[in-house]
């Protein structure tokens, strides 16, 4: 299942470089948007961590230029005990663009310790788990 609100956006001409391509830093960017429009939907609960990003990476499949409409979708790739891994996948039409993979983990706010993620986050993740 994917995010009820999927982050939409068009790629600006100050993405796009001398080839007429959408720099890879851009995708990145994107996904990161996208994720926190994905989480934006949740209401923040008093149990929850603070995440510090642990992985990022991003599978380039066909450029994006200057004006093309990109959908992104979020969905949760992974649910460890202290870990979220989410995937976001870029779509132009039909055409699956890129998938960039994000994992976070979960801290301490005050210490930054690791932590286990809470059960009641897990349980809202799990509806989202490709």
């Amino acid at each position: 299942m994917s995010q009820a609100n999927p982050y939409v956006f068009s790629v600006p001409f100050r993405d796009v470089g001398m080839r007429g391509e959408m720099h890879s830093s851009a995708y990145l960017a994107y996904a990161e948007e996208a994720l926190g429009q994905f989480w934006a939907a949740r209401a923040p609960q008093p149990s929850d961590p603070a995440f510090c990003v642990s992985k990022v990476s991003c599978q380039l499949h066909k450029a994006l230029h200057f004006g093309d409409e990109v959908k992104t979708s979020v969905r949760a790739s992974k649910i460890g005990g202290r870990t979220a891994g989410f995937a976001v996948l870029m779509v132009r039409g039909e055409d699956l663009v890129a998938e960039a993979e994000i994992v976070w983990s979960a801290c301490n706010p005050d210490s930054g310790e690791p932590v286990p993620l809470p059960e009641e986050l897990r349980d809202w993740l799990y509806q989202y788990l490709e």
